[in-house]
């Protein structure tokens, strides 16, 4: 049922959200930014220990807020389709209901740019399942509760390799990444009826985890200096530059938005 305008708020009281990918940068700023908003935040990783590290940070920034919200963290290996379902099955019991999904978890699996031809089975595959399968089988496990509920956001973190090309040349991730808006835009067709909306935020250059910050500090200073002259904003972006149209996308000012990609990086590619 459509809300008025003016009943319309950034809270996320009385909801449940699911965040994959959540030991670092992007998945840890995602699981604050809902938590200080009053959402019950189900926060996995395959990390136990930087997981754990980020619940403490998290969870201080909440007491700070005087929130409502909490995280709670569980272990998952979301390339594995059984550890998803059990997973869910677990977050459903706790919570009784899962609102919100934003599948976050991804990378490069620490490859770095070969040549096509020196591309293994192996190389592709490990990419894929981290960024494209993963998000497969998180949709298609959480889908029966949200259809039960008649009502769920789902937020897919994709990148600006999706809709261009990669900064760190590596095909399996920017196909996946493609991929992975591809499947957004079919979900949102399929899990609209049932009270679903499916959307995408594509993050630009961000200094997130230990793989995004090597990269930049592998690069030529002028390297550094053309990459932020080429974002229109001058500057990199944060993990909170991410979380915030994440909240955008679950909110009920979104609920009429679905099957849609936003590019958030600093005006860096212009369509």
């Amino acid at each position: 049922m459509t809300q008025s305008v003016n009943s319309l708020q950034l809270t996320f009281e009385n909801k449940t959200v699911v965040v994959t990918g959540a030991a670092h940068g992007i998945g840890r700023a995602i699981c604050k930014e809902f938590a200080m908003r009053g959402a019950q935040v189900a926060a996995t990783d395959i990390l136990d220990e930087p997981l754990g590290q980020s619940r403490e940070e998290v969870e201080k920034a909440i007491e700070d807020s005087k929130s409502k919200g909490r995280v709670y963290t569980y272990r998952c290996d979301v390339t594995n389709s059984t550890e998803v379902d059990r997973f869910l099955e677990r977050v459903a019991a706790d919570f009784g209901q899962i609102d919100i999904l934003v599948n976050v978890a991804g990378g490069v699996a620490g490859q770095v740019h070969q040549p096509i031809e020196k591309i293994t089975d192996g190389d592709w595959a490990k990419v894929v399942d981290i960024n494209l399968t993963s998000t497969f089988y998180m949709v298609r496990a959480v889908a029966p509760y949200m259809k039960k509920n008649g009502y769920g956001r789902i937020v897919n973190i994709s990148s600006g390799a999706g809709r261009s090309s990669s900064l760190t040349g590596i095909q399996a991730y920017t196909s996946a990444k493609a991929g992975q808006i591809g499947f957004t835009r079919q979900m949102a067709r399929e899990l609209g009826a049932f009270g679903i909306t499916v959307n995408n935020v594509a993050p630009g250059f961000v200094l997130s985890n230990p793989s995004s910050q090597k990269q930049w500090e592998g690069m030529e200073e002028s390297a550094q200096a053309n990459l932020i002259e080429s974002i229109s904003v001058k500057r990199l972006g944060t993990p909170e530059d991410i979380a915030y149209p994440v909240l955008f996308f679950a909110s009920d000012f979104a609920q009429y938005v679905s099957g849609q990609t936003i590019s958030a990086d600093g005006g860096l590619q212009l369509f």
